[in-house]
Formats: C-alpha cells, structure tokens, sequence
C-alpha cells in the first residue's frame, strides 16, 4: 500500500510540475532551428552543419579545473545511454535506453515528466539504445527500437500520435534522433544485419502522415541497381542509423549509409550502390540528388554511418563548400557540395589502414589489397578493426579553432571468415563466421589505442593527438571557450582537453562510460555541460574482444546517469 502512495505522490508532483513547464514553455520554429540561440541545444549536433559547437565561452582553459558537478539524475536504466541532453531556454530532453524520454528543468534537475515505451516481448535488440530526441513547435519527437515515430507533447510528456515506420519482426528497428527540416520528420531505418532494404523516410511533423520514403538501394530500373546482381537488392542491408546534416540554403540533407548485408562482399557481388556512402535527399521531395560512395563492396562492416559535416574549407586560396567524414575504413575524405552534385576532392588515412592500395585522385575510389578482402572458408585479417578508424561516435569542428575533433582507434586490427548466408526474415543475416571474428592490437607492443585527433582542414594536416591506453568511444562536444569534451574511456573518466593543444584540463570520474554526446547550454547566465554516463552496446562488446585478445579483465559498471557541470560558485 505505501509503494502505490509514494506512486501517486510522485505522479502528482510531475503533474504538478509539468503544468508548470506548460506555462511557459518555448515553442521551437524554423527560425530557431535555422540559428539557435547561444544558450540553447535544440537539436542532435546543436547546429544542421553537424559541427557539435556551443559559442559559449564562460567556461575556458584557464577556468575549467573549477567545474564541478552541480545535479545528477539517475535513469535508472542499463545499457548503452548514447543520447545528447537537449536544452530549450531551461527545459531539458534526453532519452535513454529502452526508449524512454526524460523531461527535466536544466538548472536544477527536477523532474517534469517522464515518457515510458512499452516494448514488444518479443523484440530482439541488436543495439539497446536511443541516441535523441527531435524538437519542433510543441512535440518532442522520438524513433524507437520496434521501428516507430512517436509524437509527444513538449509540456506534458503525452502521447500525440505515434506512426510505425516499418514491421520490427522483419528486422527493422531505429536508434537515431529525427531530423526536422521544411515541416518534415525524416528517419533512417537500422537492420543491416537482418537483411533489410534501408531506407529514409519523411512524415509530416503536425500529423505524422508519410511524405516520401527514399530506399537506399536502388530498385530495378533505378540507376545503381545493376550493382546487386540477381535480387541481392532486396534484402542487401544499408541502414541509415545516424542523423543526417542539412543545408538549408539548397534544402538537401546529407545522409550516412552502412554495410551491404551479408557482411563480406564475397557473397554479393557488385559494388552495392549506395551502401558506404553519404546520400544527399532533398528534403522537400525525398530526391537522391547526389551520392558518393567511400567503398565498394564492402567487407569488413566498414558502416559509413557518420554523415558528413558541412564545413567550408579553404584549399589554394579558394573555399570548397565541404563535405567532412573521417572513416570508419581509416579516411578523412573531403568532398565538395553543389546542390545536385558530389566531388571528391582529397582523402588520407588518420590511423593506420592496410586495405586501400590507392585512391583515385578523381573520383575517388579505392583501389583494394586483394590478399586483405575476406572470403568463404578463410580467415583474413586487416587494419582498423571492424570498429573502424572511427565509429558512430561523432566528430566535432570548432570555427575559431578551424580544427576538426576525431575520436579514433589506431593500432586495431581485425579478423573475419565468411560464410555463406541465408535470409529468414527477422533472423541475422550476416554470413561470416562469429566465432572466428578476432579485434585484437597490431602489435603486442602498442602503447596505445584510442586517440582523440585534431586536424586542420586548411592544411590537411593533424596538429595533436591525445592517446589513450585502449578503444575510445568519444562522442565529441567543443566550445567557444576554447575547449574540447569527451569521455569514451573505460576509466570512466568525463575529460577536458584545450582546444588549440590537446592537453588535458580537466577530469571527473563518473558511474560508468561515458558513450553519451555532450551538450553545452546556458540558464541564467550560467554555463552548463551535460553528459550522460552508460556503458554498453558496441563499447562494451568491443572491451570483451580486447580482453579476450589481450588477456586482460577489465569490465566497466553499466546504469545511466546523467551528469550536469558548471563552474564552482565563488
């Protein structure tokens, strides 16, 4: 009896402070979206460029040993919490694993609503996490692991209208924070290893009614099918799980794409249009205006995910409109954006890739070490790890730095054997043999794995590189202050580095890994960064790899928390 009284006094007290939000809650428009007020985080990366910049500067280099934690929430949840807490003028929005998504006041950490999916019993989660929630007007918009769009209200936490996106039991499911642009909700779909056909899709943002829906391997008739032989095109994978950029002067967002299934080219031959690539969509229509395609065939779960950052880069005195992704096949790649075309422009190894024996200065297309493709029936090794050079976890670019961030893994190596492969609809569809799949150091004398990057775009030239003893998960925040934020170390260690050098300012040690995306944001006057703490997913499955390959023992506790800092009052 008294656990249904504390329910109802806890119910009440949210209600209580829900009505609260109601009353002066900011609605969020295309303006806002267009150029978000300092103080604010209003969508994934902050900024449709996909930068992960605050202009805030209170906090600096000189100040920042004096940040201290100022509240903390507790999730109460496990796995891996990979989302961004969002800021609209004080009211905050995070989702966690599970998909449940927390309403909170941002300078305090009170609680104003929590919003609870109930999940399918039958739902296999192949990635248990969420990485985002979408504002727009009123509604917090939210992509779930059983493959539908939800609608909430921003005050209340209730439900608007929820659309699905795709049948969950063939394989289907979706991680990533929405992209909003021209009234439009737009999704990728998850799934490549279940044999999906990948796709984007759009829904109206009031009412949820489907816009368009772009498949992100072409159909018969459909320029790029002849590169699936056979029917391979129906079930070949290329999921779109991280949200795009977009360009609002040409209304074309900029999309990510990851593995062909089954995983090793040797079992679908072809160079697989548009797996590994980066898809530019009109917004408005859903159009693939554009594409370019960072590896054929790929065979070593290469995912391309990331999608570039749209970043103006200046090259013998003139200013390429740029497309910046550092790889997971180990490349930074610079591309140039008009509005119906892609250009390569340059592209040089950030860790060390034994596969390309060389790129096309053209076109840019790799030319591939044979003895380094995996094949049926023999284990092949090859440099990075299938983790990549690179991961989902996403770079940051500072303006006043012009440096580029990049969380990557150098010295990792991998092994595969694959296997033939047959399609059941919602099985696993991956065709390499698991047990023989290895990630282990190049060496047994590395010193080091992780390493957080930063390169100058303009020279093409890395100026730092901080290093860690093993993997980094790192999503990656910088500020006008002159800093850099990441965690995605197994210590558990949340870090500030100095933007122009690298060095480390600053660590707090935290309840778990930190895999989530940092945030900045200001309240009163006050600057603020926030962070979630979660362990799991692919972090975690790549600690126990390491540890199998390297003898060790090392395990990092799991439960999310939310963190929020600030500078320690006077």
């Amino acid at each position: 009896m008294k656990y249904a009284v504390l329910s109802a006094c806890l119910s009440a007290l949210v209600l209580q402070t829900s009505a609260a939000m109601a009353a002066d809650y900011s609605s969020v428009s295309k303006q806002r979206l267009d150029n978000p007020e300092d103080a604010n985080w209003l969508m994934y990366r902050r900024t449709y460029d996909g930068w992960g910049y605050s202009p805030l500067d209170q906090i600096t280099p000189e100040n920042v040993k004096s940040l201290r934690p100022v509240w903390s929430y507790s999730t109460g949840v496990r796995e891996g919490h990979q989302a961004p807490p969002l800021v609209n003028d004080g009211k905050m929005f995070v989702s966690t694993p599970e998909n449940q998504v927390l309403a909170l006041d941002a300078a305090s950490g009170d609680l104003l609503w929590r919003y609870v999916r109930e999940l399918p019993d039958d739902l296999l989660q192949l990635h248990p996490t969420n990485r985002g929630v979408a504002l727009f007007g009123d509604t917090v918009y939210l992509a779930t692991v059983d493959a539908f769009l939800v609608a909430l209200d921003a005050k209340t936490g209730a439900v608007l209208w929820e659309r699905e996106v795709e049948d969950y039991l063939s394989g289907y499911y979706m991680t990533m924070s929405p992209l909003i642009a021209e009234g439009n909700v737009m999704v990728g779909v998850s799934g490549g290893e279940f044999g999906i056909r990948g796709f984007v899709a759009a829904f109206d943002a009031k009412t949820g009614e489907p816009t368009w829906k772009t498949y992100t391997i072409p159909g018969p008739g459909e320029p790029g099918n002849e590169t699936w032989p056979g029917e391979t095109w129906k079930t070949g994978g290329v999921p779109v799980w991280l949200t795009g950029n977009y360009d609002p002067q040409t209304k074309i967002a900029y999309w990510g794409t990851g593995n062909g299934g089954p995983w090793v080219g040797a079992t679908r031959a072809g160079d697989n249009l548009h797996a590994t690539s980066v898809i530019a969509l009109d917004v408005t229509t859903g159009k693939l205006v554009a594409h370019h395609q960072y590896h054929w065939n790929d065979s070593w779960d290469w995912d391309e995910v990331s999608p570039p950052l749209l970043i103006d880069v200046k090259r013998d005195g003139k200013t390429i409109k740029g497309l910046v992704h550092a790889g997971r096949n180990g490349y930074l790649w610079l591309l140039d954006r008009a509005a119906e075309t892609i250009r390569f422009v340059d592209a040089k190894p950030f860790v060390n890739q034994n596969v390309f024996t060389s790129i096309d200065p053209k076109t840019g297309r790799p030319t591939y070490d044979e003895s380094k493709k995996p094949v049926v029936g023999k284990r092949i090794d090859f440099c990075p790890s299938l983790w990549g050079g690179k991961n989902w976890p996403p770079s940051a670019y500072n303006p006043k730095t012009r440096l580029l961030y990049i969380p990557a893994n150098e010295n990792l190596c991998s092994a595969i054997s694959a296997s033939p492969a047959s399609y059941r609809p919602g099985e696993l569809y991956m065709g390499a043999t698991l047990s023989d799949l290895k990630v282990y150091p190049k060496s047994p004398d590395v010193d080091h794995i992780g390493e957080l990057q930063a390169w100058d775009l303009d020279t093409g030239e890395r100026k730092w590189t901080a290093k860690f003893p093993q993997q980094l998960w790192a999503p990656v925040l910088t500020t006008g202050g002159g800093l850099v934020f990441a965690g995605g170390t197994n210590d558990r260690f949340f870090r500030a580095f100095d933007a122009t050098t690298g060095e480390i300012l600053w660590q707090q040690r935290t309840n778990s890994g930190v895999t989530g995306v940092p945030t900045s944001f200001a309240v009163n006057g006050v600057q603020y960064i926030a962070v979630q703490s979660g362990w799991g997913v692919d972090a975690e499955r790549g600690q126990a790899m390491l540890n199998a390959s390297m003898g060790t023992t090392i395990s990092v506790p799991q439960g999310g928390v939310l963190w929020v800092f600030a500078l320690a009052s006077e």
